[in-house]
């Protein structure tokens, strides 16, 4: 098997495996503590399926040549003793310094996919259901994908946080992991209420709001930090309540 084609079938596999993996856990924790009925089998199960595995595929494959690009410029701008001084830091440190950057660069990418009409038109396919659980997660089209994740991960490469060689990628794969692996819990559809965490890391509640059809869709961008949408005047999040209504109105 050719090594292209080697490469892209070990992907399904991976992908296959980690939608099985969430699955069996998401599945019985939405039928426990469901927020709203729905159905297993639902409308649209297949066509969420099908952009799971495209959303997996398409922004590694895409990403590539613009992160290598970006590891060039950084090293072309910065001297390496700073790059030295990166590598003396903490691996925690470093962590914990691109988690925070990266999802201020990710509020912001998906800020402009609300704000830009060409990019709105993208991304409205991940706010196009009228329900949430946790498959919507990767509902989104390439372009949107793509775009988003470069914004928040174009800062960690300029700054030298992440780069090539060693652990130097670590930084950008465990941003984008987690945030990912995040994504799934805070569209999941249950009813659970985090209380005073709510306020500190992105929740269920927290981003179904996002998804409202009318008032609040352009709130709580953050992807885990509610705190980034503080600082930027998006932030919304009521006492108690979860919105009426999912979808766009358009």
């Amino acid at each position: 098997m050719p090594t292209a084609l080697h490469s892209v079938f070990m992907d399904l596999l991976r992908l296959t495996a980690w939608l099985v993996l969430l699955a069996a856990i998401f599945v019985p924790i939405e039928r426990l503590f469901a927020l709203r009925p729905r159905k297993l089998l639902r409308a649209g199960l297949w066509e969420d399926i099908g952009l799971y595995f495209l959303s997996g595929l398409v922004p590694t494959l895409v990403l590539a040549a613009p992160m290598a690009a970006l590891i060039a410029v950084s090293h072309h701008m910065l001297p390496d003793a700073y790059f030295a001084w990166i590598e003396e830091q903490p691996l925690a440190l470093r962590l914990i310094v691109s988690f925070v950057i990266g999802e201020i660069g990710f509020y912001w990418g998906h800020r402009w996919t609300h704000e830009v009409p060409l990019l709105w038109r993208f991304h409205a396919v991940h706010h196009r259901p009228d329900g949430l659980d946790w498959l919507v997660n990767t509902r989104a089209h390439p372009v949107d994908l793509v775009f988003v994740r470069l914004c928040g991960l174009t800062p960690l490469y300029l700054l030298g946080l992440a780069h090539s060689g060693g652990d130097g990628n670590l930084p950008a794969i465990l941003v984008v992991i987690i945030g990912t692996v995040w994504g799934f819990f805070i569209h999941a559809n249950i009813g659970w209420r985090l209380g005073w965490l709510e306020h500190v890391i992105a929740s269920p509640r927290f981003h179904h709001w996002h998804h409202s059809r009318r008032d609040h869709i352009n709130r709580n961008y953050a992807s885990m930090l509610p705190p980034v949408d503080r600082l930027f005047g998006t932030h919304y999040l009521p006492k108690k309540d979860w919105p009426a209504e999912y979808g766009v109105s358009e």
